[in-house]
C-alpha cells in the first residue's frame, strides 16, 4: 500500500494529506440549514450535512493531493448516522482515486486489535462473499499495549496490502508527559521508533514499509532524529498550519530521495474560509477557499523542503 501512496505523491508532486475532520462550527450554515429543514434537528440531518461538506472539499482538492485523512471521532460524535457519513466519505474518496488514511488511533489486546484491524483495513467472509467493512487504505495505531496491539494490524497489512501509521511522537502540547519520559537513558519515543522499524521489517513494500510513524511537525528537531532511526518508515506529520508547523520545520522529516513523509493539514484547509486570509471566499465558496489553502500549503512545502 505504501507504494501506491508514494506513486500518488510523485505523480502530483504533493506530499500532503487533507484531514477531513468536520465540526459543526466548520460546516457552512447554508448546508446545515438545508438538512435541518429536511430532517429536523437530528443526527441524520447533521450526518448528511457532513457528507455534503466533505464532498465539496474533496471535489475542490482531489486533483492536487494524493490522500485524505478522516478523523473518525469527528463522525462518531454523531452516532451511527455519523459513522455512515464516515463510510460514505471513505467510499467517495476512493471514487476520486485518493488514498484514505483512517485516523482511528486503535490499539488493544490481541483479539480486540485483530477485530479493529479486520473492521478497518481487513475483510470479513460471509458465506461466499468477502466484504470490506470500512475499507480505509491505511489507519493510525496506538502502540501503548506493545506488540500484542500492533501485530494484528501488521498481519492484516500483509494479507490485504494495507498500511498503518504508529503513534511515535504526537503534535499535541502534552505529548511529552509520557512520550518524552526517559527509559534506560533514552526518551520513550526513540524506543517506540525502534519497534516501528522492527514491525516494519515484516511488511516491506519496495523501498519503504507499510508500517509508518506519526511524528508531529511541532517537534522538528525530534523529526530529524526519528528520521534517522526509521529510514524506511513513512512519516505522517500532523501539526502543520493551525497547530503552528510550517514549511521551514519540515525538511528533516524527509529522506534525501525527497520521499519519506506526508504532511497533514486539517482545519487550516477544511475551514479555510473562516481564516482572515481566505475570508473573501465566504461560506458559500468554502470549497474554493480550501483549494487556495491547499495550493498555498503546497507552495510553502515545495519552497522550503525541495
Amino acid at each position: 500500500m505504501i507504494s501506491k501512496l508514494i506513486e500518488q505523491i510523485k505523480t502530483k508532486q504533493a506530499p500532503v494529506v487533507v484531514g477531513l475532520d468536520p465540526q459543526l462550527s466548520f460546516i457552512p450554515e447554508q448546508i446545515l440549514n438545508k438538512y435541518y429543514e429536511e430532517k429536523g434537528y437530528t443526527l441524520e440531518a447533521v450526518a448528511d450535512a457532513v457528507f455534503e461538506y466533505n464532498k465539496g472539499l474533496v471535489d475542490a482538492t482531489y486533483d492536487l493531493i494524493p490522500a485524505v485523512k478522516p478523523q473518525i471521532a469527528m463522525y462518531e460524535q454523531f452516532g451511527i448516522p455519523g459513522l455512515i457519513a464516515y463510510k460514505k466519505t471513505v467510499d467517495y474518496c476512493h471514487e476520486k482515486g485518493l488514498v484514505v488514511i483512517g485516523d482511528i488511533k486503535r490499539g488493544d489486546i490481541g483479539s480486540t486489535s485483530s477485530a479493529y484491524a479486520v473492521g478497518h483495513i481487513g475483510s470479513v467472509k460471509l458465506g461466499d462473499q468477502v466484504i470490506k467493512p470500512f475499507d480505509e487504505d491505511i489507519v493510525t495505531v496506538n502502540p501503548y499495549l506493545g506488540t500484542d496491539g500492533v501485530k494484528p494490524f501488521v498481519d492484516v497489512c500483509n494479507q490485504e496490502d494495507k498500511g498503518i501509521f504508529v503513534l511515535v511522537k504526537t503534535s499535541n502540547p502534552s505529548s511529552g508527559e509520557f512520550q518524552d519520559r526517559t527509559v534506560d537513558g533514552r526518551p520513550l519515543y526513540e524506543i517506540v521508533a525502534e519497534k516501528v522499524v522492527e514491525w516494519g521489517n515484516e511488511s516491506m513494500d519496495g523501498d519503504y514499509s507499510n508500517v509508518g510513524a506519526v511524528v508531529g511537525a511541532t517537534y522538528p528537531e525530534m523529526g530529524i532524529l526519528l528520521r534517522e532511526i526509521m529510514p524506511k518508515a513513512y512519516i505522517l506529520v500532523p501539526g502543520y498550519g493551525a497547530q503552528g508547523g510550517s514549511g521551514k520545520d519540515l525538511k528533516g522529516f524527509f529522506n534525501k530521495d525527497g520521499l519519506g513523509a506526508i504532511i497533514n493539514s486539517s482545519r487550516g484547509i477544511i475551514a479555510a474560509y473562516k481564516n482572515e486570509k481566505y475570508s473573501s471566499f465566504g461560506a458559500e465558496c468554502y470549497m474554493d477557499a480550501a483549494r487556495k489553502a491547499t495550493e498555498d500549503m503546497l507552495q510553502d512545502i515545495r519552497e522550503n523542503v525541495f
